[in-house]
């Protein structure tokens, strides 16, 4: 029997395969890798999620394994070098952002005792259980990434417009928009159970 799997994963992409299977979905409780999604995403407009997970051990790499608090202390020299490095998708932009954001979520830190504190506000603490049958029911905003990223342009971060900030909250399980006869949505929802 074919495994079923949400339609906008390709079986011949192992990377993508390998994302969804394993990471899309799973609540996330470690301010490292809500960080490291955000420059993911932030990295992603105007490309294909497929582009930016092919480089994603590059971005690693590029940013201090994607370590705030080092990323933070990034000097324009480095910002130069990094816009040169073709390891990584080379946008000014993009790349100064997540520097402006890396300093930003370590106010949020001082402020809230973790960034993941602070995101998870947004969906009262429990990651929010979707129902969706097609592709097309999913949403590309909702009023809680509405209000998550008009607070995050408020602290000062850049690239979080609310699609962007939905697709944060898709990848780290504040919301199972895993369509309901993919496999994943059933283990993501015990697991959600499970975790908070």
């Amino acid at each position: 029997m074919t495994t079923k799997r949400c339609a906008w994963v390709s079986v011949d992409n192992p990377l993508m395969l390998e994302y969804h299977d394993g990471e899309w979905g799973v609540p996330v409780h470690d301010d490292r890798k809500h960080f490291e999604f955000l420059v993911l995403e932030a990295a992603q407009a105007g490309l294909s999620w497929s582009t930016v997970l092919k480089k994603r051990g590059g971005y690693r790499r590029a940013f201090s394994e994607f370590d705030p608090q080092k990323v933070a202390r990034y000097t324009e020299n480095r910002i130069q070098k990094l816009i040169l490095d073709p390891a990584i998708i080379r946008n000014r932009m993009k790349i100064e952002a997540a520097v402006h954001n890396a300093r930003a979520l370590l106010a949020i830190q001082k402020e809230f005792g973790s960034f993941d504190a602070y995101c998870w506000r947004f969906v009262d603490g429990r990651p929010k259980l979707n129902r969706w049958k097609a592709m097309r029911e999913i949403p590309a905003t909702s009023s809680e990434s509405d209000a998550f990223s008009k607070d995050l342009k408020h602290r000062g971060f850049s690239f979080v417009g609310s699609t962007i900030v939905y697709a944060h909250m898709q990848a780290v399980g504040m919301v199972n928009d895993h369509l309901v006869d993919c496999f994943r949505y059933r283990e993501i929802r015990r697991l959600a159970s499970v975790i908070k």
